[in-house]
């Protein structure tokens, strides 16, 4: 089982075509003499010439097997000199199965040629197993090929009995000095596992002189591609994720032992190129107002879906985004609200190649998706644990006494280890880190107050960092200063979602609210700010007006005008609408929601065209407002078109709760001596609906106000 799974990790690494697995049976014997001398001829050539390439590791395989290719590549230049009427068709059914052996071949050889160090090392024994079924799938074809059918010179058919006697006589070949690196690899991570973090020197011995990982790039590819194991992870495959997944703490560890911050390869100037790019790119997409498919976009984050999943309901959402959600202890589909039977997640390959076609067609990039989220549904062992734990330690110390540089590179790696689980925020916050950040917030760098305030945000998720954060001084108000002020459009963007997050706890959502200019910045991103700028301000302010003393701040600050304005807005209007519906329910910003002129017309407009949800929330937001507003705000209400047909829709469609505020409404109506004639027949359509009675007005949040499961903080 072992060996189906490598070979399949082989196939997938190296993405060859259908036709390497099928026997060309379609083509003249002349072209598959020419196709085999062609792959024979470019194995051969990458391990000579100037261009050589020769794996680091199994080069001992490697090189037994090309020499084997060559010897096959002399018995191909022999039979294109041949007259083919003169070859026996048994000689042509042997070569098209050569070539799917030497095709096979080319897929191991470029394996362990582009594959990690550490990878080659942990699967050691299974790759050199396959170089030995290859050889003796070369020693079986042999033993039946037709030479004798052929005219061969007497030099040729004695290299053909040499490579015979060969691939008989071949026995599986383990490298000793690789296997002892690999059990030196193993070694490093039973000391780390036991709390003992291995010296500098004896990991710069092995990492650096004996495995050549010598830059910060290298210890990236490493990373990455172990990442990527892990991700596509057969569960008959060894080692395990979990171990898998120490050997990446450990790795990544070593990058800033052995490397230092000074990001000699210059990996954050390529990232800040890619930001850079990437805001171009957006103003491009906005100037030639690209609408991006509906079905390409997460229900969830609303954004283009990068890497799209299924969960069990049969779903797709963005992989980030269900993680969080799945990660934050929801069982349910976000979506249909169902239970999940279990939390696999299955990439929907055929739907991002579908969006990657599209991105292609209209000049969009598309980012390949990051592989943290893996770490979601793999227990960290408690090597990875001991090893994230001295990372962390390493990255705040940079913070603290680092060159401005440093601090920025720390601020970046802190950023990525905070996306990757529970246990890392809070490893990375109990090291320290959320003072040094802090410092950071004010910088004129631009990249370094982005990934400070981006590092904030991945960190609040954990529920016992909101505190932390909120507790050292000047935090908040620097989190809103870059809100304010902050250099990119992404670091506003990210400060708004970590006051959200912060906003989670109660007893928060009044000091953000009196934070100066705090919700006067979150309206107006509501109204200027981009797509996702929107839907960072909405959700915020949502939360906070979900506290009954923040209702005078959001009529002050211009957060009601803005929530009205977003009623119109697809993909907001639902937390516009909730928001809305907490503002009213208090006289003052009944007042204020009535007195503006969209209000009743956006949350109609709701009750016709909007989401469940948001029908839902429009309609509570109407009865609020004819409670808590007067007879003006009431007679508006009244007066709005189609009014009754759209009650009488949600007493037999709604949601629950929307059946209980639509007849709950009708009831006002109904007491209005102006409207009588119009709404009397409301209270028997509801009474068929299922209800006999009004029930009474709630007290609690819930009962008046749906939070639409798609607001979740995002990880970035």
């Amino acid at each position: 089982m072992a060996s189906a799974a490598i070979f399949s990790s082989l196939r997938r690494r190296s993405s060859p075509s259908l036709e390497a697995f099928l026997a060309p049976v379609d083509l003249s014997n002349a072209a598959v003499l020419e196709a085999l001398r062609g792959v024979s001829t470019g194995l051969v050539s990458c391990f000579s010439g100037k261009n050589k390439k020769v794996p680091f590791f199994q080069g001992k395989n490697s090189r037994s097997l090309i020499r084997k290719i060559q010897i096959i590549s002399v018995l191909l230049d022999a039979l294109r000199d041949a007259e083919f009427s003169t070859i026996a068709p048994t000689v042509f059914l042997c070569l098209k199965e050569l070539y799917l052996l030497l095709y096979r071949s080319k897929i191991l050889i470029d394996y362990v040629t582009g594959s990690s160090k550490l990878w080659l090392l942990l699967q050691n024994h299974s790759i050199s197993g396959h170089f030995h079924d290859i050889n003796q799938e070369i020693s079986t074809l042999f033993d039946v090929f037709p030479l004798t059918e052929i005219t061969l010179s007497e030099d040729v058919k004695e290299q053909i009995n040499l490579l015979r006697k060969q691939s008989r006589k071949s026995k599986l070949l383990i490298d000793k000095h690789d296997d002892l690196l690999r059990l030196k690899l193993y070694h490093f991570l039973n000391e780390v596992e036991k709390g003992r973090i291995p010296e500098m020197n004896e990991l710069y011995m092995f990492f650096v002189e004996r495995l050549g990982i010598c830059n910060v790039r290298s210890c990236r590819t490493e990373i990455e591609f172990l990442e990527e194991q892990i991700v596509n992870h057969d569960g008959d495959l060894e080692p395990t994720a979990s171990v898998l997944n120490g050997f990446v703490a450990l790795m990544r560890y070593c990058r800033f032992l052995l490397f230092r911050f000074e990001d000699e390869d210059g990996e954050l100037g390529k990232w800040k190129k890619r930001s850079i790019k990437k805001g171009l790119i957006s103003r491009e997409i906005a100037d030639t107002f690209v609408t991006i498919p509906k079905d390409f976009c997460c229900p969830i984050s609303l954004e283009l879906m990068h890497n799209p999943v299924i969960v069990s309901t049969g779903q797709t959402y963005d992989r980030t985004s269900i993680a969080r959600w799945l990660e934050e202890g929801h069982s349910t589909c976000p979506k249909t609200g169902q239970m999940l039977v279990h939390t696999r997640l299955v990439p929907n390959r055929a739907l991002r190649n579908l969006i990657l076609q599209w991105c292609m067609a209209n000049a969009i990039p598309y980012d390949q998706p990051e592989n943290a989220d893996y770490y979601s549904s793999v227990l960290p062992s408690k090597a990875a644990i001991e090893a994230t734990k001295a990372t962390a330690a390493l990255l705040v110390q940079q913070l603290d006494n680092g060159t401005p540089r440093a601090k920025t590179v720390a601020a970046w790696e802190i950023r990525l280890l905070a996306k990757t689980g529970r246990e890392n925020r809070a490893y990375i916050a109990e090291a320290g880190a959320i003072p040094l950040l802090k410092r950071l917030l004010p910088s004129s760098d631009a990249f370094a107050q982005e990934n400070s305030v981006t590092a904030l945000l991945n960190l609040s998720i954990y529920d016992k960092n909101k505190s932390r954060i909120m507790d050292v001084e000047g935090c908040l108000g620097a989190i809103v200063g870059v809100l304010r002020y902050g250099h990119t459009t992404e670091a506003r963007e990210n400060s708004a979602a970590t006051l959200f997050s912060l906003s989670a706890v109660h007893d928060y959502k009044r000091r953000i609210a009196q934070e100066d200019g705090a919700v006067e910045a979150l309206a107006g991103m509501l109204i200027e700010g981009t797509a996702r700028g929107k839907k960072d301000a909405v959700t915020a302010l949502f939360n906070l007006s979900t506290h009954s003393e923040n209702c005078t701040r959001m009529i002050e600050s211009g957060a009601v005008r803005a929530l009205v304005g977003a009623l119109g807005c697809e993909g907001i209007a639902e937390e516009a609408a909730g928001a809305l519906a907490l503002v009213v329910r208090q006289p003052i910003g009944a007042e204020a929601v009535g007195k503006e002129e969209m209000a009743v017309s956006g949350l109609t407009g709701m009750m016709r065209c909007g989401t469940p949800r948001g029908k839902e929330n429009a309609v509570a937001a109407l009865l609020e407002l004819c409670r808590s507003g007067g007879a003006a705000a009431t007679e508006r209400v009244v007066k709005a078109p189609a009014m009754p047909s759209l009650l009488q829709s949600l007493l037999y469609t709604g949601t629950k709760r929307a059946r209980r505020k639509a007849a709950s409404l009708a009831r006002v109506f109904q007491r209005c001596e102006s409207t009588s004639l119009h709404f009397g027949g409301v209270g028997v359509g509801y009474a068929f609906a299922g209800g006999n009675s009004v029930a009474p007005r709630e007290t609690s949040f819930a009962g008046d106000v749906s939070m639409p499961v798609s607001i979740s903080v995002p990880v970035l």
